[in-house]
């Protein structure tokens, strides 16, 4: 074969695979971020019409923010840090780009030890990245009739575990709708459809830098 020709033939298929790998890498682009808001009845949308939940009046605010994302609604209600550790793999399944954690509400409802809070945290926290994950960690605050000591071990959780972890954190879920009647329903803990705007509001800077961690890792 002649020198220039094969060298023409490799210049050709240099090319190909160049377009191919940019095709694909167009491709990874386009598709939509997909996150999973994988949390308690905060997420779910506790006694709140489908369309009122947190995960959809988020996805909606980031859709008309120009955000090219799709967010599956992953929240049980009642469960405490231990059920989302025991249905996390099932409920966080293959291609999903990122999740926002929001868990641990009900341990502190329920006076579960801060440590074991602490460490499905943890956890849960050391599988999603391993899965090369991105995560975005929602806090709570323990209710103040636990105690000072329940609420400094609680409460500490949180940004110590997104300091050790490398993790965004918006600190608190429910911050602007607690102890607000307006926006909560008659039982005094949920938020009612203004208060999920008011949390969809408090957490959306924080998810934006999610879903721009998402677009790095992807390279683009």
């Amino acid at each position: 074969m002649p020198t220039a020709y094969r060298i023409s033939v490799i210049s050709s298929l240099a090319a190909l695979g160049l377009a191919l790998f940019s095709s694909a890498v167009a491709a990874q682009a386009q598709r939509p971020i997909s996150v999973v808001a994988f949390g308690d009845s905060l997420t779910a949308g506790y006694q709140l019409p489908p369309g009122d939940a947190f995960p959809v009046k988020l996805q909606a605010a980031l859709k008309a923010a120009g955000q090219n994302v799709a967010i599956e609604n992953a929240g049980v209600s009642g469960d405490t840090t231990t059920g989302g550790l025991d249905r996390l793999d099932w409920a966080i399944g293959d291609g999903v780009d990122a999740v926002i954690l929001a868990l641990g509400a009900n341990d502190a409802l329920r006076g579960i030890d801060p440590a074991i809070t602490r460490r499905n945290l943890e956890t849960i926290i050391e599988r999603l990245k391993a899965r090369k994950i991105d995560v975005l960690l929602v806090g709570m605050l323990a209710p103040p009739n636990m105690g000072q000591d329940y609420g400094r071990a609680y409460n500490a959780i949180f940004p110590d575990l997104a300091a050790k972890h490398g993790l965004l954190l918006h600190p608190f879920f429910l911050e602007g709708v607690a102890a607000t009647p307006a926006l909560q329903l008659a039982d005094g803990m949920h938020p009612n459809a203004r208060g999920v705007d008011v949390m969809v509001a408090g957490t959306q800077p924080k998810v934006l830098e999610l879903l721009a961690e998402v677009r790095r890792r992807r390279g683009g």
